[in-house]
């Protein structure tokens, strides 16, 4: 059940991702943010592009993590190892992305 969970949600991650690579105007990183105007980015395909391989790869760690946690942890191990890949492939990865976000807010973003 909890890799279906995890199956599940990291699908849901690459679907946002790849609507992300498609969509013709700015993208939003999260649901609280308004997404830039065309005109203060200085390239919305790259931004677009960057933001939904960013999703795309969150969803792969998730998947992994689900993977390692079901598979190799096993159900019968404790719940201290499997905290390990929920941290280490939810948590963790939320941090980088605030990060990259920011990263491409200095990059791409029309200043002044």
């Amino acid at each position: 059940m909890c890799f279906v969970i995890y199956l599940l949600v990291a699908f849901i991650m690459i679907g946002i991702g790849v609507s992300q690579l498609k969509s013709k105007t700015p993208v939003g990183f999260y649901t609280g943010e308004k997404p830039f105007a065309p005109e203060e980015l200085s390239d919305v395909v790259m931004w677009n592009k960057r933001h939904g391989e960013m999703w795309m790869i969150y969803g792969g760690i998730i998947l992994l993590s689900g993977l390692s946690g079901t598979f190799l942890i096993g159900a019968d191990a404790s719940w201290k190892l499997i905290l390990v890949p929920m941290v280490g492939g939810v948590i963790v990865p939320i941090v980088w992305m605030m990060w990259y976000h920011g990263r491409l807010i200095r990059k791409y973003k029309i200043t002044g």
